[in-house]
């Protein structure tokens, strides 16, 4: 005769015991899965489409397109640089009361959600060419260097366009190194 030596509080414990061996794979996944998406850099997520740099023979001139992110995670573009132009600055145009138009340095840079896009447009968020090293001209193309808040970046070329743009006034970051210089309107 045999002896029945699992109780039903002994069954519980072994059955509780097999859920969680049985779980267990599962846990490490996810938390492989969650670990893999925090360490793409912003640079390999982010792409840029349909860009382009506003034709200009001095000064300052500007860059659009837009930035697509294929990751899970916002990400955000904190600086840019060209070798056309000797400083870049990330911009933002805003309306003020009288209903004028302004180009100001955009603070905390140009944000790009998860699975979305930031388009950069004229008359909208755009990266600002100031002090060009010499002319744009039509037809010809220009590399362009973001740097995210990752610390990682990504290089791309966009063609140079006509166009007669906005004309908006800038508005210096009063808190940045150009504090108190006024630069002409232009078409960015």
């Amino acid at each position: 005769m045999s002896v029945n030596t699992c109780t039903p509080p002994r069954i519980a414990h072994l059955l509780r015991g097999a859920i969680a061996a049985a779980a267990l794979p599962l846990l490490l996944t996810s938390c492989s899965s969650a670990d893999k998406a925090d360490t793409v850099a912003a640079a390999d997520a982010v792409t840029i489409s349909d860009q382009w740099v506003k034709a200009a023979d001095s000064g300052m001139s500007a860059a659009f397109g837009d930035l697509l992110n294929s990751g899970d995670t916002p990400r955000t573009i904190v600086s840019a640089t060209s070798p056309a132009s000797g400083r870049i600055e990330l911009h933002e145009v805003v309306t003020d009361a009288n209903g004028t138009k302004a180009m100001r340095p955009k603070r905390g840079g140009f944000v790009i959600p998860a699975h979305g896009r930031t388009p950069l447009r004229p008359g909208g968020d755009h990266i600002m060419f100031m002090d060009l090293h010499g002319p744009l001209r039509t037809g010809s193309e220009t590399s362009l260097t973001l740097t995210f808040d990752d610390g990682s970046s990504t290089t791309f070329t966009a063609q140079v366009r006509d166009f007669a743009g906005n004309q908006e006034n800038y508005v210096p970051d009063h808190a940045g190194s150009h504090a108190g210089t006024q630069t002409p309107a232009h078409g960015g």
